[in-house]
């Protein structure tokens, strides 16, 4: 798919009278309705029969939406510009380019997809979707394969409700863990997160509907989002945030980019020639389209020379100016025929113009929510287990508490939120308001209603935990307590810090301190501190776990699903151990929900840890976090032998697993390799199920990017030959096996 080499336009500006011409009747069906042409002479076909007006038009989406359709009061800080009625033409999403129906190019709509088909505010009355587990749940899951899973599920969904384009595949690397997005991207590593999001990718266009990786780049926290500079050198950016973004592109081939709110050494990122020119549409040889965030364009003439191809919805239109721009010089026509190109390109690869999306097609509920009850059950990380898990079939007695329990599961907020079937609880007093709209959401499948399906045989009580005293009396009285812990996340906003919220570590500290065999169910979208970790049974990290998220808790509780996911993230000890003590620019008053009405003065980001993100910071500076990435325990045991390389001009990696426990279970074999001089990274891993007593080889090839380093000053990516440690291991914490490996000498000519 969309295998085209990138085509340079470089013509001069056409008569201004070509651009006021009116469009004749429909043109005749040209070679771009011929689906056994390849891609590019069918686009370059198609591109040519537009006027350069209609070309123009390609280049700029319209909200698609209308907050009036909201059925809430406005508050006075929206402007008039969103209080106007949704385009004709429009289904009601986030962006919409109206057809050109002379030449039978469809609408594009465009809506926003990380954690399923999202729909802010019922802007697409009667309309839901499948919630699925957070993205940094997926991520958890540490298989291509459920990220596959994912993309398809979404880009069903997108083509039957007659969305084309789905702002879906995030992968900003989660540099700052107290950042608000964090549940929306797949975690700290460009490896594990460039493989997901390129096979999520590929799911969701497989349906024919376009996707976007996003947001390009280095956009790590939402203080300050609209104006700060995020800092770091070119050898530190293209060794991880780009890094990530390279690698989702080359395997998913995704059909859009979005480029991000923020500056990159010193240019927005919508208008920086380094990231779109340069880096992606140069050394990637990038042949999609780059779109603008909601609101990041700041120029015409600077944003298209830069390589911006469509500015997305926001109160200055300067693509408005385009026309006027080629008849006055500024720009050459031959600039707006590539953007129109690389649009119209998109669209044919992945099949949009000949299966058009339609409103009104099949969902099938049930199996949607079946799978992504499996991805729930696949991401849930066990942390801590002292016996208490699996629960005893013999429990008589299981206090639960916590007052979401007997709601449902938390909805990440902001523009990527679902309606999941069955509609969504708010927490906030007045339902008719926009504030509601914005409040921390959850599904309607009570984790409380699921454990006791789960459990017939035994009595579950309830408290909502708000009197922590009553609380502990009831642990007291039980054989087991299920405190479910929440920590609600939204776009806009940041924390101050790690913990959870609202009182909970105290809960949690009085309820353990009367009943030694508590369960903690961590439902967040980041880490969190413990401070009662060394007083508690048993931890469970169940992320914002989706529209089945009960079920899936009460699975791995019982045992009727074994734990297997691991730590996308690091869970630090304390901000004490991060690079920034604390979100750079956080300002408390500023917290809002998408932003929405806070302004900030511009601020630079210096990330002083480079490329060394996560858990390569925590080696770097021997730091040891609360958890490391890669970590999570299983109800079985597993014994790692029989270590073997070959090595060389590549790395592969070969060791013996061992399910050495009672119950068959699931392990994810790690490699991390340091070149000279350098940390270790994850270069690679393997899953594996294993029956006990169940022996088996498994064979990890190092990802060859993950080998090299890139030079500064050469511009390329290089890989001294030398001694290069290795090891084979349960986390980036816990190496089992080691070795070293020697590897000669390669440079690899400004990318791969």
């Amino acid at each position: 798919m969309m295998k085209v080499a990138m085509a340079i336009m470089a013509t001069t500006a056409m008569p201004t009278q070509l651009w006021a011409q009116s469009a004749n009747a429909t043109a005749k069906p040209g070679k771009w309705t011929d689906a056994s042409l390849p891609v590019e002479e069918r686009a370059t076909a198609l591109v040519d029969a537009m006027t350069p007006a209609e070309q123009a038009s390609l280049t700029q989406s319209t909200v698609g939406a209308s907050l009036l359709d909201l059925g809430v009061a406005l508050p006075s800080f929206i402007p008039e510009s969103m209080r106007i009625p949704k385009p004709a033409g429009s289904i009601g999403t986030a962006g919409y380019v109206r057809a050109i129906p002379r030449v039978d190019f469809p609408a594009l709509h465009l809506a926003d997809a990380s954690l399923g088909v999202a729909d802010i505010g019922y802007l697409r009355p009667g309309q839901q979707s499948t919630a699925l587990p957070s993205t940094l749940s997926l991520a958890a899951t540490f298989d291509p394969a459920q990220a596959r899973a994912a993309g398809d599920l979404i880009g069903r969904e997108a083509f039957a409700k007659g969305i084309n384009v789905m702002l879906a595949g995030g992968v900003n690397l989660a540099r700052e863990p107290r950042n608000g997005r964090n549940f929306e991207y797949l975690g700290e590593d460009p490896l594990l997160g460039g493989r997901l999001v390129g096979e999520q990718i590929a799911g969701i266009q497989q349906h024919h509907v376009a996707a976007t990786i996003k947001h390009f780049a280095v956009n790590p926290q939402e203080s300050g989002r609209f104006v700060y500079d995020a800092r770091l050198s070119d050898a530190a950016l293209r060794e991880s945030d780009l890094l990530a973004f390279e690698i989702g592109i080359k395997a998913g081939r995704p059909a859009s980019v979005m480029c991000a709110y923020n500056k990159v050494n010193g240019a927005y990122a919508c208008e920086n020639p380094y990231l779109l020119r340069d880096v992606l549409k140069g050394d990637w040889n990038y042949p999609g389209w780059v779109m603008s965030d909601w609101g990041a364009v700041h120029s015409l003439k600077p944003s298209i020379d830069a390589g911006l191809d469509q500015q997305s919805p926001q109160d200055v239109n300067y693509f408005d100016g385009i026309e006027n721009a080629v008849a006055a010089g500024e720009l050459k026509a031959g600039q707006v025929r590539e953007m129109a190109l690389r649009i119209v390109r998109s669209m044919i690869a992945v099949g949009a113009l000949d299966h058009r999306a339609v409103p009104g097609g099949t969902i099938d509920r049930e199996a949607h929510s079946a799978k992504a009850q499996a991805m729930a059950e696949a991401g849930i990380v066990l942390l801590k287990n002292d016996g208490v898990l699996p629960l005893a079939k013999t429990a008589r007695r299981i206090a639960v508490i916590g007052r979401t329990a007997a709601i449902g599961v938390p909805i990440g907020g902001g523009s990527s939120q679902v309606i999941p079937w069955g509609g969504v609880h708010r927490d906030a007093p007045d339902q008719a308001s926009l504030t509601a709209l914005l409040a921390p959401s959850y599904t309607r499948g009570a984790p409380l209603k699921a454990l006791q399906a789960a459990m017939p045989g035994a009595t579950v009580t309830f408290d909502d935990g708000s009197d922590p005293a009553r609380a502990a009396a009831a642990a007291k009285a039980a054989d087991i307590a299920i405190v479910y812990a929440v920590k609600p996340e939204v776009e806009g906003v940041d924390h101050a810090d790690l913990s959870l919220p609202a009182g909970q570590d105290a809960l949690i500290d009085a309820v353990a301190g009367a009943n030694r065999r508590t369960v903690v169910v961590l439902e967040t979208g980041n880490p969190v501190t413990m401070p009662w970790l060394g007083k508690v049974g048993a931890v469970m990290e169940a992320w914002f776990a989706g529209q089945r998220g009960g079920e899936a808790i009460a699975a791995i509780l019982t045992g009727a699903s074994a734990p297997q996911g691991r730590l996308p993230i690091s869970f630090p000890a304390g901000t004490d151990q991060l690079p920034h003590k604390t979100v750079t620019g956080y300002d408390p008053a500023k917290q809002r929900p998408l932003g929405i009405g806070v302004t900030y003065d511009p601020f630079p980001i210096d990330y002083v840890e480079g490329s060394d993100i996560g858990y390569r910071w925590y080696e770097k500076t021997g730091a040891k976090p609360l958890f490391p990435f890669g970590y999570g325990l299983t109800y079985t045991s597993f014994a790692y032998t029989g270590l073997s390389k070959a090595d060389g001009a590549a790395l592969t990696v070969k060791a013996r697993i061992t399910n050495t426990g009672k119950r068959e279970g699931t392990e994810v074999a790690q490699l991390y390799v340091a070149p000279p001089g350098r940390t270790h990274r994850l270069a690679g891993w393997a899953k594996v199920t294993l029956k006990p007593g169940e022996t088996r080889e498994v064979t990890i090839a190092a990802d060859p990017w993950l080998l090299l380093s890139y030079d500064d000053g050469a511009k390329q990516w290089v890989r001294p030959a030398g001694d290069y440690r290795f090891f084979v291991g349960k986390s980036a914490g816990e190496p089992v096996l080691t070795g070293t490996a020697t590897l000669t000498a390669a440079t690899q000519a400004r990318s791969r």
